[in-house]
């Protein structure tokens, strides 16, 4: 099968496709014959060997794909060659023709969802539901601020929290990704590159502040989100690049929370409450990725580059 591999930790340059052996499902796993893969800025990080995790080289990235069961090891229960699925994780990485994954790593898929959306599930509505409800505490009638609200992870907030009864606020900063998070359900919208956009905040909150904000540049925005909370409020940390300089006090004045997530550390029963959440709310046509960009599999040096740059727009997808 064709792959992408990293054989050493770096740049772009080190995303390279190859032929490799195609792989073979042990005991509880299933092998997918993947039609979309999903690139997440988490994959540039592994991939230039400044994340926590890293797995042994050679490896193939990726995680989230959606996809066709190939065939099934022994002990598999729930799935059978031919099912329409999707992937929240991947024994041998999903940026292949082929994957292999544990059983619990993959969900059916409703036929309504296509397998390029599908590649927009795991990592973005994963992380958006973690940060919302296991992180965040989010309640119905609470307001919440989304930055980046026109990215994959952003989408996936504006959209459980409209299902959750949140009054939602949604940034983005071109006229494209503010159209978009009004479309996906924003009740209102703001462009973050405004120099008085924390104002326009204020005034919509009425000047009571909001009660949650999902950050994904915290070295950017976390000093100014302090100052836009309410009484309480909470600020979960989805994203970050670099340091920041905040004035404590802006959280002690409102008995704030700034609360940190990552997904890798979600336990087995909340990754099955995520994701009965997410298959319920694809089923029920709530929940509705945007595919903003798909590319072949060989121009994933081209994705890795997209996903971290301004402007999101959408889940950016590779085609095997």
């Amino acid at each position: 099968m064709r792959a992408i591999r990293v054989s050493e930790f770096g740049g772009l340059e080190v995303l390279k496709i190859q032929d490799v052996p195609d792989p073979k499902p042990g005991s509880g796993q299933l092998l997918v014959r993947v039609k979309a893969a999903g690139v997440n800025p988490v994959d540039t990080y592994i991939r230039s060997g400044i994340y926590a995790r890293k797995p042994d080289l050679p490896y193939t990235p990726g995680t989230d794909a959606g996809g066709i069961v190939e065939a099934v090891g022994p002990n598999v229960k729930g799935f059978k060659a031919g099912d329409r699925v999707y992937t929240n994780g991947s024994v041998t990485g999903v940026c292949a023709e082929f994957a292999v994954c544990e059983e619990s790593r993959v969900h059916h898929l409703p036929s309504k969802i296509s397998f390029p959306q599908a590649a927009g599930l795991g990592v973005p509505y994963g992380t958006a539901y973690r940060a919302l409800f296991q992180r965040g505490r989010a309640k119905p009638g609470e307001t919440l601020l989304v930055h980046g609200a026109s990215g994959g992870v952003g989408i996936a907030c504006v959209q459980f929290g409209r299902l959750a009864g949140l009054t939602v606020i949604g940034t983005a900063g071109t006229d494209k990704g503010r159209a978009l998070v009004s479309e996906e359900g924003a009740h209102h919208v703001v462009d973050h590159r405004a120099a008085d956009h924390e104002k326009q905040v204020m005034a919509i909150s009425e000047g009571r502040g909001v009660n949650l904000i999902t950050e994904m540049l915290a070295n950017v925005n976390l000093a100014k989100d302090l100052t836009m909370l309410g009484q309480g409020g909470r600020v979960v940390v989805i994203g970050n690049r670099g340091t920041i300089e905040i004035n404590p006090r802006d959280a002690m004045a409102r008995e704030a929370e700034i609360l940190g997530l990552i997904l890798w550390a979600a336990t087995d029963a909340e990754l099955a409450e995520i994701h009965a959440a997410v298959v319920a709310g694809l089923e029920n046509g709530l929940l509705r990725p945007v595919v903003g960009h798909e590319l072949p599999l060989a121009e994933a040096p081209r994705a890795h580059q997209r996903v971290m740059e301004a402007g999101a727009y959408g889940k950016i997808v590779l085609i095997p």
